[in-house]
């Protein structure tokens, strides 16, 4: 399994914006990437800028798939004006899951 986390903080005020956004690209994983197998958003409870996604994928054709897809093209559309700093991402090879 695959898996890529992301750190994504958006400016003060766009907090509901980023959420929807992330709620979309999740709903079209779940209907659309059966080798994506979980697609994990958190919104940080101090500080509602600040989001993590944890995605977990079935190998790296899925992975690509998924972050050429249109969908996360559309998703950094609306992100990118909205940012507070850079996407921090972390690709891993899962080592364990519960």
């Amino acid at each position: 399994m695959i898996t890529i986390t992301a750190l994504i903080e958006v400016k003060p005020g766009y907090d509901r914006v980023m959420a929807n956004a992330l709620l979309e690209v999740a709903a079209y994983v779940k209907e659309n990437e059966p080798t994506t197998r979980g697609f994990f958003i958190s919104q940080d409870m101090k500080n509602p800028c600040l989001f993590t996604t944890y995605e977990r994928f079935d190998d790296q054709e899925a992975m690509d798939r998924h972050n050429n897809s249109a969908v996360v093209a559309r998703f950094f559309d609306i992100a990118q004006p909205i940012l507070a700093g850079d996407v921090t991402l972390v690709s891993a090879n899962e080592v364990s899951a519960k």
